[in-house]
């Protein structure tokens, strides 16, 4: 569930407050449980993730997102995160699990799915054809590689803003925020 979390949260901060808002989240109310964190009462969620320091800049609506993925955990995985891929019938099926996860955009199914191939020896039929092309954080293995896929994501970003581009899935410089 911390890493479903994580990538909820990996939006407008940077990746060590986005991945660490997890074990921030546990610290706080003592479970990464997902029937607990979808059952919490919504006002009282928000007020753990904005004590201080908050979990996330934007504490309201990350309270609601992750909730809302925990709920979907809860009702459409009995709450075992883990058969997000564990039961996917193959890599596509996985990457349309992903998606249907509150939270989870293409970009961050696309890192997702690398992360999980890369570290976590997930093996599906047709997983290659679902992996990402372009950098992602399942590329990070040390600080260096962290600020080189940093400033690619950096850059990235620039010039979507610059040029009032979207995204495109070929563009090496790509980063994992929707």
């Amino acid at each position: 569930m911390a890493l479903l979390i994580g990538f909820v949260l990996d939006q407008q901060v940077t990746v060590q407050k986005a991945f660490g808002g997890p074990l921030e989240l546990q610290r706080r109310i003592g479970t990464l449980e997902p029937s607990v964190i979808a059952g919490m009462d919504p006002g009282d969620l928000e007020a753990v993730f904005r004590e201080r320091p908050a979990i996330h800049r934007f504490p309201g609506n990350m309270a609601r997102r992750v909730q809302a993925c925990c709920r979907a955990v809860v009702e459409e995985y009995g709450g075992r995160p883990e058969r997000v891929w564990t039961e996917a019938a193959d890599a596509a099926d996985l990457e349309v699990r992903l998606l249907a996860l509150p939270g989870i955009g293409p970009m961050k199914a696309k890192a997702l799915l690398a992360i999980l191939a890369r570290r976590f020896g997930v093996a599906l039929a047709g997983m290659e054809a679902v992996l990402p092309h372009y950098p992602t954080l399942a590329d990070v293995d040390s600080p260096e590689s962290l600020t080189a896929y940093q400033e690619n994501k950096r850059a990235y970003k620039a010039k979507l803003k610059a040029g009032g581009g979207t995204f495109d899935p070929s563009d090496a410089a790509g980063g994992d925020h929707d």
